[in-house]
This record gives C-alpha cells, structure tokens and sequence, in this order.
C-alpha cells in the first residue's frame, strides 16, 4: 500500500521553466509507472497472504481508499472535473436572479391590486353618503320632471298604438263604405274586425306600433353617441318613419278618393295626395305625435338616469371591484409558481455546490487500477504458491467472486458514468 501511496505523491505541481501555469507530472511513461506499481503491489500482497480471499477483500478494500483519498488531494483535477457544475450553478444563480426580479415584479402587482381593490371598497361605502365627492348631484329624491315625463309619456303611448292600429288595418285591410274621415283614421272596429278576419291580420295590426315605439328606443340610443355618422343615423331614421306615415296617409286617402270619385274624376296620384287637407291630417296625427312621445321618452329616460346615479356608479365600480379581485387571483397563481420555481432552483443550486464542495473519483481510472491489481493477485498464486493446478484455479475462482462483489458493492459493475460524485453531504 505504501508504495501505491508514494505514486501519488508524483502528482504535484511544478512550475515550467518560464514560471508559468503549473502542470502533473504524471503523463505518460509515469502512468505506465503506476499501472506496474499496481501489479507489483498486487503480486507482493498476494504472495505474502498466500492469495486467501479474506486478505484479497481487505487489500481490495484498502486499494480503493487509498486511491479516493488521493482524489481528494489532487485539487487541480478535481477543479477540471467539477468545472461543468461550476458553469451550471453559475446559469442558475443567474436565472435564480431572473426569477426573484420577477418574484418582485409580481409583489409589486399585487401590492397595487389590493390597494385598487381597498378603494373600490371604500368608494362603494362613500358614495351613498357624499354622492358629490364622486361628481354625482344629489339624487337621493326624484326629480318632478321624471313624474311628469313618465305621466305624459303612458297616454301618449296608448294613443300611438290606437292610431297605429287604426290606420294600419284602415291602409291594408279596410273597404270603405263611408267618405268620413274619422271612420278613416280611427275606426272603433279595426281590432276586432282584423281579428275577426284573421288571427296574422290581427298580428300585424297589434305589432305594427311596437315598430315605431321601437324606432323611438333607437333614435334615444342613438343621440347618447356623438359624431356625423350619429347625426345622419338619426336624420335617417326620422325620415324612415315620415315616409312610412305618409305610405299610409297615401293609402287611406287613395280608398277615401276611389270610394268618392265620378267618372270625370284623374287618376288619383302622389299630387293629388299632397294637395288634399285629409292627407297631412293623418301625417300629422301620426308623426308628430310620434315626435311628441320621442321627445317626452327620451326626457323620461334622462331623468330616470340621473336617479340612477349611485346606483349605476356602485355597478360599474362591482364591475370593476371583480375584474381587479379576478387579476389579484391570477396574480397569486403566477406567485406561488414563481416561489415553487425559486425553491427548486434554490435546490438545484444547493446540489451543485454539494458536488463542488465534495469530490469526483474517476471511474475508468479506478477500474484500470483495480484490474493491474487484480492481476499481479492472481499471478502470484499462479506462479508463486506451491498447490496443486486445481487449487489455484479454485482459489482464483473464489478471488475472482470477492473482486465482483467489491465492484457491486460500489456500484461499478458495468458503470453508466465516467465519473462518481461525491457530495458534500455523502
């Protein structure tokens, strides 16, 4: 063993003739040195204990000792070997750094979503209290025009659909059999009789005015935007509206004037229409109430919204306060994610510096002793002892189990790596 022990002590660092970078001295005529040093030491010990199994186990076990002791030592080798793990730990310090930005990144986030959510909170509380703080005038009591609106807009809007009922089923389904123009534009019997006719022409009359009551919804939707295009939207949709009132004055009057012409009478046309006092009658008995319940809807509508303030204001900041609470989660996940990241980084980390702080045993070096060894054993037996063949070959059979044992119990039977790291913490 010592002379094994002395072929270590070759490995040291000398410096070149210019005073440069050390170097091992041990490269190639002093590997072959050590290679015989290992048969030698094999054939002596053998030839001392006779080759018995029980003194090759020790001397095998003191072989490799011997040789992970001066792993340790051979400070320069092992700086090469562990290199790689210095570069990796290196990469993930360095990516441990990224994650912890981001780690603070999203600490900041959710720092500002809670202050966010903490004044949504207090907003919502406060704005019951102190509407004004918020911009809101005081709505607490409704406001008379909203009564009044709201008093003139329900006759109104029976009205439009007496009228629309009326004159749709007088335009489309009427025969007429009496010149009076009340019987023209309202007709006590057109909602019975379009029903009685038929359950569509009963549809079609009841419907009709839900249009135009529809048309004025649109026409307040309309004016809350601003632009040329809302501006020509709303022309356009007053103008629809004229013409299909005048479509259906064109209409009752025509059957008022073919129920009333002679035979010297024109043929009934648009001129005609326009100039007789009935037509604009029933125009203006439409459209400009129509107008009238637009106008008193859409101020109906306004007042409604300056009641409803707050509790629009408390809406939207709902809206919000879920939106924000919706983000804090997300937040929270990407944390917890981060923080489990930063752990197994931080883990990975702690692994390397183990390998850096331990020591890496060079495995095909190792195996490479461990067979010259092997083989000096084994020669002694066959060349020194006085046995019979069969004995020797027995008793280097039985040597032969002890080596595979010691490889098995160290796990370099057939290795799957070069080299054997030994952590700090091995």
């Amino acid at each position: 063993m010592e002379a094994i022990s002395n072929l270590f002590a070759l490995k040291k660092n000398i410096s070149d003739k210019n005073g440069g970078e050390k170097k091992s001295v041990l490269e190639g005529e002093d590997e072959v040195q050590v290679r015989i040093t290992y048969y030698q030491s094999g054939y002596g010990a053998s030839k001392t204990a006779l080759g018995q199994p029980q003194n090759f186990k020790a001397c095998l076990e003191n072989v490799y000792h011997s040789f992970e002791n001066q792993c340790r030592k051979l400070k320069e080798e092992q700086l090469k070997l562990k290199q790689p793990y210095v570069e990796e730990k290196i990469r993930q310090e360095s990516e441990l750094k990224n994650t912890e930005t981001a780690l603070s990144i999203q600490n900041d986030r959710l720092v500002s979503a809670d202050q966010k959510i903490n004044n949504i909170k207090q907003d919502i509380s406060k704005v019951k209290s102190n509407p004004e703080i918020y911009g809101i005038t005081d709505t607490k009591q409704p406001h008379a025009l909203f009564y009044i609106g709201l008093f003139l807009l329900l006759p109104i809007t029976i009205y439009l659909f007496v009228f629309y009922i009326s004159a749709t089923y007088s335009a489309f389904f009427k025969v007429f059999s009496d010149d009076s123009l009340t019987a023209a534009i309202f007709d006590a019997q057109s909602l019975n009789d379009a029903m009685k006719a038929s359950w569509l022409e009963g549809a079609l009359v009841i419907t009709i005015p839900s249009v135009f009551l529809g048309l004025g919804y649109i026409i307040h939707m309309i004016q809350k935007g601003k632009g040329i295009k809302n501006n020509f939207r709303l022309a356009a949709l007053f103008i629809i509206t004229f013409l299909f009132d005048g479509l259906l004055a064109y209409q009752i009057e025509k059957k008022i004037y073919e129920f009333n012409k002679t035979l010297e009478s024109s043929p009934y046309n648009l001129k005609i229409a326009v100039g007789e006092a009935e037509f604009w009658m029933i125009i203006f008995a439409g459209f400009v109430v129509y107008i009238i319940w637009g106008l008193v809807f859409d101020l109906v509508m306004k007042e409604y919204e300056n009641i409803d303030k707050i509790k629009g204001f408390i809406r939207t900041k709902q809206e919000e306060l879920l939106q924000t609470e919706q983000t804090k989660t997300k937040i929270l996940e990407e944390i917890d994610i981060i923080k489990q990241k930063m752990s197994e980084i931080k883990g990975k980390i702690q692994e390397l510096q183990n390998k850096i702080d331990g020591f890496i045993l060079n495995v095909k070096q190792y195996l490479h002793y461990h067979s010259q060894y092997k083989e000096g054993w084994y020669q002694a037996i066959a060349g020194e002892l006085a046995l019979p063949k069969e004995n020797k070959a027995k008793l280097i059979e039985e040597c032969e189990m002890i080596a595979n044992n010691h490889l098995a119990n160290l796990n370099l039977i057939n290795p799957q790596n070069q080299n054997i790291i030994y952590s700090k913490t091995d």
